[in-house]
């Protein structure tokens, strides 16, 4: 989740709209509620800092100024608190509000300290136009929209919430919106596995590695995809490789990878068993093709347990390839490694 720095220069914006109650008294409200804010947000205490966002938003809307940069900062520091639901509700309403945070800026440079402040349009033009010593540096300037983050992180907190068809539909409208933002056509392709439509996460994927080939995770996916059809094994064993080639150490890749290569084992042990005794050529056929499916295998194994030595399921299956090699030696020190690995996690 995008972490924000946020300025304490937009309270002297604040301030100058506080005019329905007594000004002392509610800027004195909007001036604590902001530094406990701030405060809280920038010592990392997020939980504490979304409410006194939310509250100093209130208080401003109360006396005429509907600012709601303040419940987006609430959102940003709700999700930052991991407190998914509340950040759900914040940035849903402000996407329906049509909210994008751009605002026009009036800064100007502190005379004494250098130091650049926001200001209220009426205070920055009268301070320009009777020439403050106070003052320097004059600029007017538009903040960038936040729009895009919005749909990026909304999409998140939808897909980690288990929310995939609202995800999906929110991310496809975004998409709309910002067609080449890659965030969001990467949560597509989760939203998409998520809701079931692996052929849409196929061609998403494909889409995806066709504008960047050195994406390790999207290759590993494609090859997930790839092994789960008999007909596309191949493909999976490339894709696979190609993951490992860009990140050697994605050990799901050495993992799945050599799992694809093996096959299913126990179907193909069922296979060998139902011919044994009424068609031995057929049973040896069978038994061979085993063989070089586990002999081809041995090298992504050995490289698996090479990376992961203390996996467990690293090390048993090489220790079966190793029995059906006959390489007996082998075999022995995966069966020490093995029941050292199981006492240890007594």
């Amino acid at each position: 989740m995008k972490k924000l720095i946020l300025s304490v220069a937009i309270t002297l914006s604040a301030l100058a709209f506080a005019q329905k109650q007594d000004p002392k008294e509610l800027n004195a409200k909007i001036e604590q509620s902001s530094k406990i804010a701030y405060d809280a947000y920038n010592s990392k205490n997020y939980s504490a800092a979304a409410p006194k966002f939310i509250e100093l938003y209130k208080l401003l809307k109360e006396n005429g100024n509907d600012d709601k940069i303040y419940m987006y900062y609430a959102g940003v520091s709700y999700a930052m608190a991991n407190n998914v639901n509340e950040a759900i509700t914040i940035y849903t309403e402000l996407l329906n509000s049509g909210f994008t945070g751009v605002q026009t800026q009036y800064t100007a440079k502190e005379a004494k300290t250098g130091q650049v402040v926001s200001l209220n349009k009426d205070i920055w033009e009268t301070l320009k136009k009777t020439s403050s010593k106070d003052y320097t540096d004059y600029k007017v300037e538009q903040t960038k929209s936040v729009e895009p983050d919005l749909y990026e992180t909304l999409s998140t907190l939808l897909l980690n919430a288990k929310k995939n068809d609202e995800a999906l539909a929110l991310i496809e409208k975004g998409l709309s919106k910002y067609p080449n933002n890659a965030k969001l056509k990467e949560y597509q392709g989760s939203a998409l596995y998520a809701t079931g439509k692996t052929d849409q996460f196929l061609a998403n994927l494909k889409e995806q590695l066709t504008k960047n080939p050195n994406d390790a995770t999207n290759w590993y996916n494609l090859g997930v995809l790839q092994s789960k059809n008999e007909a596309t094994q191949a493909d999976a064993i490339a894709s696979f490789s190609k993951a490992l080639e860009l990140k050697p150490n994605l050990t799901a890749a050495h993992q799945n990878l050599v799992y694809t290569v093996i096959g299913d084992d126990t179907k193909a042990v069922n296979d060998i068993n139902a011919v044994r005794k009424t068609d031995s050529d057929k049973a040896t056929q069978l038994i061979e093709a085993r063989k070089e499916r586990f002999a081809k295998a041995l090298p992504y194994a050995e490289k698996w347990y090479q990376v992961e030595p203390t996996n467990i399921d690293a090390v048993t299956v090489l220790k079966e390839i190793y029995a059906m090699m006959k390489n007996q030696p082998k075999v022995a020190e995966m069966k020490a490694k093995e029941a050292a690995l199981q006492s240890s996690a007594k």
